[in-house]
């Protein structure tokens, strides 16, 4: 869910989609309170700082390694943060504030995280733990934004991720066109993903091939970290972009032209070696893929949330659908 933040009238909007977000998923009243100050700053911060430019806060819920329960990223284009650790202090500011910002969301949220530039915006990230990690939680952080096609009330792009024993396999699917029967087509794929996902990679997107038959079709990716055999797997069909991060060297994964549902003449696996512990990143072409890594220093290293809200930032395409999942072992 994507709220925009452009003037101080929706300073209170936010706060009230996220508290209604993290009451649907079951927050209690102490972390309803911590959510709404997290929100409010979030929002704040966007207005004094960002300009005209204004910003937006994704809300979603999460879950991984730490946990699972609701993040808000806050998302904005303005002048950057010079110094982060001295913007957490309580009292600097360069707006003319009480200089609150920063510093009240990083004591509010279970996991805090920055990344910014100056002159080039900021992405703040804020996760509130609503359950404790299973015994079986993979160790694997993640990071997911996605955006509706302006004026429609469903998304046509969707993601899956499952941590079976060949591996953790992130799918990202995007139906065609927008809409109802976009959302329908998407569906469709992640419930056959959720059903199979145990299944090596090539019979897996097979069956979502067939299952889409009945809907309008999508486009769509899977990619699996076998870290037995050091490799990452990848099948993919239409234009959802799979890139494999190593450092800053990116490798860009192959996906042969078709549609899932209709038209795919070859569905092939190909494998990409690693060493360390791999990025990868798939997204539907609601984003550019023209952007590169090498021109944000440090942040590949940063969050998987950090990443994605970057990205998403600097490389959306307006009139689309979106979606940009990142996924990093730990």
């Amino acid at each position: 869910m994507i709220t925009n933040i452009v003037d101080p009238s929706q300073v209170g909007e936010a706060r009230r989609v996220a508290s209604e977000f993290a009451r649907r998923v079951g927050a209690n009243e102490a972390q309803l309170g911590r959510v709404a100050i997290v929100a409010t700053e979030m929002a704040t911060n966007i207005v004094k700082h960002a300009g005209g430019a204004g910003g937006m806060i994704a809300i979603d819920r999460f879950s991984d390694a730490r946990g699972s329960g609701l993040e808000l990223l806050a998302i904005d284009k303005g002048p950057g943060i010079a110094d982060v650790g001295i913007s957490l202090a309580d009292g600097y500011s360069t707006a003319g504030s009480a200089g609150t910002g920063l510093g009240a969301i990083s004591r509010q949220a279970d996991q805090f995280a920055v990344y910014s530039r100056s002159g080039l915006g900021t992405v703040v990230l804020a996760r509130f733990a609503l359950l404790p990690p299973a015994a079986d939680a993979p160790a694997i952080d993640f990071g997911v934004v996605r955006a509706t096609y302006p004026g429609e009330t469903v998304c046509g792009d969707d993601w899956a991720f499952n941590a079976g024993p060949h591996g953790r396999t992130l799918l990202v699917v995007d139906g065609s066109g927008h809409g109802p029967l976009a959302a329908q087509a998407a569906e469709v794929a992640t419930k056959i993903f959720g059903e199979y996902a145990s299944e090596d990679c090539v019979a897996l997107v097979e069956r979502i091939h067939r299952g889409l038959a009945a809907t309008r079709g999508a486009a769509l990716a899977v990619a699996r970290i076998d870290g037995a055999q050091r490799v990452i797997r990848f099948v993919g069909v239409g234009n959802i972009a799979g890139v494999l991060m190593i450092g800053i060297e990116a490798r860009q994964m192959v996906s042969h032209n078709g549609t899932a549902g209709h038209v795919a003449p070859r569905i092939r696996e190909f494998t990409y070696p690693f060493s360390g512990a791999p990025c990868v990143i798939l997204h539907s072409d609601g984003l550019s893929n023209r952007w590169r890594m090498a021109d944000y220093p440090g942040l590949v290293a940063c969050h998987p949330s950090l990443i994605a809200g970057v990205l998403f930032r600097d490389f959306r395409r307006a009139r689309d659908d979106a979606t940009i999942a990142v996924m990093r072992p730990r």
